[in-house]
């Protein structure tokens, strides 16, 4: 950790999350919490509570979970270090320097001078178009019918019409020549020595989620080749796992991301209202960038070109957004090309109709499936229904496919039977699918020992921080060590000893961890749900039911281990007498 545990403690308390989520959520009071529609997820009905008690959230829609450290790390997209300083400067606590390793100090002022040369480059270029000499870059981009305040939101610049003058400045401004090149803006030559590729072209600064200037696109003017040149991969620039756009589009809060080919696309939709566009760089689309926008939506829309290429690439972005779990949906260009020509010919209104109208992603491919057929031929249409069965086999979820499979005869005029009895001679065949087997008796198999094991850790740690006082109860019987999930187990020895003192502080639990997916983790499990019972009996047997399963599994975990691990009779001999007092035991809650 770059801080200490006391001074993060420190920031975290001056900061009430209440507070700070209704600065990103608008929140109502109902009872002890605060209620809101959650921001990671799209949702009318509000089920992401904040707890100012437990200075905690939850969302009982998508699951999230965490503290203030947390819910800036998810929302921002921060690192654990940046989420201390945001919070630290809006407490106005002075934060110290942070003592680095030297490999660490190495690596860091690399990256902080990679991002220093990329944002002195984006300012050369912003200027330079605004300057008589760039006049050719600032008259195409208003034929383009881009506003100037769109020009400065996007940061839009203009490469001169040698590659000298970039090298010059930044060396002025005190960049040695290995960081420019290294920062992918200048290559040596044998003939001018370090020249930037990046001349008589309009500049667009690739930035992060974060606002900082990454990488840059430029668009020759003129007939040159290549049309658009795009920075190499550097330190700080990884276009795999970067979107353009997305530092604006992630805030949207409009339900869904739109996902376009090309800068100009996205800025086109930006002028027009539609802040939610993205595009990928240059590249391909990539399981990495669905990974991305899978943090802020759950559903994608596609506005690519109309054109052959953009019908392929849509086909191979709806396998990618599929695989990643996301919603795609494809919005119909035709007659224009892109989005860019559409919104100049047609307007916001009638795009927020071609929106509204977004064909299902597999509906899609399946139409597209179809051209390539002459279903007036009976062969041929035989063969479509054939490749329509191996789709839908595609769907390893048997309702998703049964769903599917329904809509597709419908649609087709194909007959249901005949299509389920294609689908499944389809799926034995090749093995793509597997009916799924139903109990005779009509009951689902039960989750396995592992799972059950750990679903009653988090039970007994919920119901903890629920009843602080029910710890004194049980403390006899439970320690820390019985928690064999190794993150659950250093919650529970946290939470213990801060009982212990008198304390009670799962907020700050939270905190131990850095890494924003085992905060969640560990936040989780004080907002399992809890059984809803509704006689004090039943409550006492249900929490002794849990004390026990977790102790149970405790002794069985460490009786596996008894031979190769020493240290564990301790606990095996400790775990037996306690199951059979526990088993003897009542508790009382009251």
């Amino acid at each position: 950790m770059f801080y200490a545990e006391e001074l993060v403690e420190e920031i975290r308390t001056k900061n009430d999350i209440v507070d700070v989520v209704s600065g990103y959520v608008r929140l109502q009071k109902k009872g002890s919490n605060h209620w809101g529609c959650c921001p990671f997820h799209n949702e009318k009905t509000p089920s992401f509570s904040v707890s100012g008690p437990k200075q905690m959230y939850h969302c009982f829609g998508c699951g999230v979970s965490g503290n203030v450290y947390t819910f800036v790390m998810q929302y921002e997209n921060y690192s654990f270090p940046e989420a201390v300083k945001m919070l630290a400067d809006r407490a106005g606590v002075n934060l110290p320097e942070v003592e680095y390793s030297e490999e660490a100090k190495k690596k860091a002022g690399k990256r902080a001078r990679l991002l220093e040369v990329n944002k002195e480059a984006a300012k050369f270029f912003y200027y330079q178009l605004r300057d008589p000499h760039g006049e050719i870059g600032y008259n195409y981009l208003k034929r383009r019918e881009l506003s100037d305040e769109t020009m400065h939101k996007f940061g839009l610049g203009y490469a001169g019409k040698s590659g000298t003058g970039l090298v010059q400045y930044l060396r002025q401004k005190g960049f040695e020549d290995a960081l420019i090149k290294e920062a992918g803006l200048a290559n040596y030559s044998e003939k001018s020595g370090l020249i930037s590729q990046f001349w008589n072209r309009v500049m667009f600064p690739i930035q992060d989620i974060n606002h900082r200037v990454i990488g840059f696109g430029g668009r020759v003017m003129g007939d040159g080749e290549p049309k658009y040149l795009n920075s190499p991969e550097t330190p700080v620039f990884d276009k795999r796992r970067n979107l353009y756009g997305l530092n604006f589009a992630r805030t949207a809060r409009s339900g869904n991301i739109i996902l376009c080919e090309g800068y100009m696309d996205v800025i086109a939709m930006h002028q027009a209202g539609f802040s939610q566009a993205v595009a990928s760089l240059g590249t391909a689309f990539t399981a990495e960038q669905a990974n991305l926008l899978r943090r802020y939506t759950d559903s994608v829309l596609l506005a690519y070109d109309s054109d052959g290429a953009g019908v392929k690439a849509a086909l191979r972005s709806i396998g990618i957004l599929r695989e990643a779990g996301l919603t795609g949906k494809v919005i119909n260009m035709r007659p224009y090309k892109d989005p860019d020509e559409f919104m100049k010919n047609l307007g916001k209104e009638a795009f927020e109709e071609r929106i509204r109208q977004a064909e299902n992603s597999f509906f899609f491919e399946v139409r597209v499936l179809q051209e390539q057929f002459d279903v007036k031929d009976p062969e041929q249409k035989t063969k479509f229904h054939r490749e329509i069965a191996r789709k839908l086999c595609e769907f390893q979820e048997e309702v998703e496919r049964d769903n599917y499979l329904q809509a597709i005869a419908e649609k087709y005029f194909i007959g249901i039977e005949n299509l389920r009895k294609l689908v499944l001679q389809y799926a034995s065949q090749t093995g793509l699918a597997k009916p799924i087997e139903r109990p005779k008796s009509g009951i689902q198999s039960k989750n396995s020992p592992q799972e059950s094991a750990k679903k009653a850790q988090r039970l007994l740690l919920t119901w903890i921080t629920d009843e602080p006082a029910v710890y004194q109860k049980i403390k006899s019987f439970i320690s820390a060590a019985d928690f064999t999930e190794e993150l659950y187990k250093l919650v529970a020895e946290r939470l213990f000893a801060d009982l212990e003192q008198g304390q009670f502080n799962p907020a700050g639990i939270i905190s131990m961890f850095e890494d924003e997916d085992k905060q969640s983790e560990a936040a989780a499990l004080f907002h399992t749900n809890l059984p809803q019972l509704e006689t004090p009996q039943e409550r006492e047997k249900a929490f002794h039911d849990i004390v026990y399963a977790v102790k149970k599994n405790s002794f069985e975990f460490y009786s596996s281990k008894l031979g190769a691990d020493v240290s564990a009779l301790n606990q095996v001999v400790e775990g037996k007498k306690a199951l059979e007092t526990l088993a003897k035991t009542h508790i009382s809650l009251e």
